[in-house]
């Protein structure tokens, strides 16, 4: 029996313009840098046959663009948007911090017991995630995927090929641009972190 490998690589987002702040679902697109660092992770070669977005523009603008250039479609999935901050986006984390430390504390240590004033339940953002992830699976299968999303929902991908709890998973720095690969062999799904680029 043939063994068919499917390849999903994840790439987080650019620098977004406007400066550091936390932004869950706000769309603001990426600045030059972010650009830059978009092209550069993804280099010369361009092995995906699909690619699949999050709808906000600091992801989907350039897998557009990079889809417009290899002549391959690209499909957005509203699941993989970020966990939706509430009252927190638009924020500078510093100030959080300065403000009410304690509940950004509680919320990086157990997101599911601790979301922050209006934010998407945590267990609502790991279903969609992970239904996202399991669908990736099933209609690329056998496929390469390049997948252009958020911090959050790359760190909760990686979390469940790895087997770690949902606590952990803000223990996991995901840079912007950052890059890694899941391969599914016989549905069985492993981990590749790269670096920097593909």
């Amino acid at each position: 029996m043939v063994e068919v490998e499917t390849t999903i690589d994840l790439i987080r987002h650019g620098e977004p313009r406007g400066g550091v702040k936390i932004r869950g679902s706000l769309d603001d697109p990426l600045s030059e840098t972010g650009w830059s660092q978009m092209w550069s992770a993804v280099g010369q070669e361009h092995p995906w046959q699909e690619i699949v977005s999050s709808p906000l523009s600091r992801c989907s603008e350039f897998a557009g663009q990079l889809g417009q250039k290899m002549g391959v479609e690209v499909h957005r999935d509203d699941r993989l948007r970020e966990i939706g901050f509430g009252a927190w986006e638009g924020a500078d984390p510093k100030a959080l911090y300065a403000t009410v430390p304690e509940a950004v504390n509680n919320f990086w240590a157990d997101p599911g017991a601790h979301p922050p004033p209006g934010g998407e339940p945590f267990k609502l953002f790991q279903q969609r995630v992970l239904e996202a992830l399991e669908s990736l699976g099933e209609t690329y299968h056998g496929r390469h995927v390049l997948v252009v999303a958020h911090g959050g929902v790359i760190r909760m991908l990686v979390a469940r090929v790895l087997g770690m709890p949902p606590e952990n998973l803000f223990r996991m720095e995901i840079p912007y641009a950052a890059t890694s690969r899941i391969r599914i062999q016989d549905d069985i799904a492993r981990i590749a972190f790269l670096c920097g680029r593909f």
